[in-house]
């Protein structure tokens, strides 16, 4: 996908592209952290196309959102810059995904998304395609989980995939893009539509991302009139209390990684358990420091604690997403019988 020369009458999509360009990294940071990945994958498709944007239309679109307006000269969008912007605010491995949807069709992508897909999900959707496509697809993806497949398609269907296989020497280019598209087109986007997230971990998430006060209004207003679905979303929600469940490594890693100003003031407004959780993952140098940083805030708001204890919060969650760190479950810290 080419990037235009010049971009001139934007529409809603494109000004919120700019718009999102144009920011700091702080404030476009906030902006993606609240948006799914088909929005970020959506929007950075029109980052990537974007073309020249001459600073007066800039201002337009600042002036248009009611915003200050922005006079830094013009931006330029493509695919580069695009990638360097998302890398800045997200985890490489959700940057990756979202640039290989918007870059189109490449073989290497989309049979390593294959390679996560179950054998029998794969299978199910394969026994419907030609003898033909499915020897390509099998063809391509690693041997172990091409035998799995096989093994589960009908026998005679698996009898002719096993004799083009056989046949099979070199695949065209047109052909493999043939069947790169069909899979993305019905096979990979029903299947994103079938694995959508469970909605009390979306609303879990959400509540993650309210204040103190907000989330304690509208849980006891959930608590009146859903009392189960409640207590569901309070099981499946990180707060900053949960930072107990984490091990000494993991706190360790996350002192290492978090801003020490942030730290402290997340720890200003934190129980003694945490407060004590922190300072003994520290040297007695650093902890010393760190009870100076808290002390001599003084008197701070409950917003300023709460912002950066969710800051904490979100931190500890991307890194162990990332497999940095190990947040144990509930049932980890159980007593067994034996």
């Amino acid at each position: 996908m080419a990037a235009r020369d010049t971009v001139r009458n934007p529409k809603g999509p494109e000004k919120a592209a700019i718009l999102l360009l144009s920011l700091s990294e702080a404030q476009a940071g906030k902006i993606m952290n609240k948006l799914e990945d088909y929005e970020i994958r959506d929007l950075s498709q029109v980052m990537a196309s974007l073309g020249k944007v001459e600073s007066e239309l800039v201002e337009k679109v600042y002036v248009e959102f009611a915003e200050k307006v922005y006079s830094g000269g013009e931006l330029i969008g493509n695919f580069e810059s695009t990638e360097r912007t998302l890398m800045k605010l997200l985890g490489k491995e959700r940057v990756d995904a979202i640039m290989e949807e918007i870059r189109g069709p490449a073989g290497r992508t989309m049979w390593d998304k294959l390679g996560n897909v179950s054998e029998e999900t794969l299978a199910s959707f394969l026994k419907n395609e030609y003898p033909q496509t499915i020897a390509v697809v099998l063809s391509k993806i690693k041997t172990g989980h091409a035998g799995r497949v096989l093994a589960l398609l009908p026998e005679e269907l698996s009898m002719e995939v096993m004799l083009r296989m056989l046949k099979m020497e070199s695949v065209q280019k047109e052909v493999l893009a043939d069947v790169e598209h069909t899979l993305k087109t019905e096979f990979m986007s029903s299947l994103s539509r079938t694995t959508s997230k469970n909605p009390y971990e979306v609303l879990a998430e959400v509540f993650n991302s309210f204040d103190r006060s907000t989330e304690e209004r509208l849980m006891e207003g959930l608590e009146k009139r859903n009392p189960e679905a409640a207590e569901k979303i309070k099981s499946l929600m990180f707060t900053f209390d949960d930072l107990i469940k984490l091990d000494a490594t993991g706190v360790q890693t996350v002192i290492k990684v978090v801003d020490k100003s942030v730290l402290a003031m997340a720890l200003k407004g934190a129980k003694q358990e945490i407060k004590d959780l922190f300072f003994n993952n520290m040297s007695e140098r650093a902890s010393k420091l760190l009870r100076e940083d808290i002390e001599s805030l003084g008197m701070v708001k409950i917003k300023q604690v709460d912002e950066a204890q969710q800051q904490v919060v979100l931190t500890t969650k991307d890194m162990a997403m990332r497999g940095e760190i190990t947040i144990p479950e509930e049932s980890e810290g159980e007593e067994m019988i034996y």
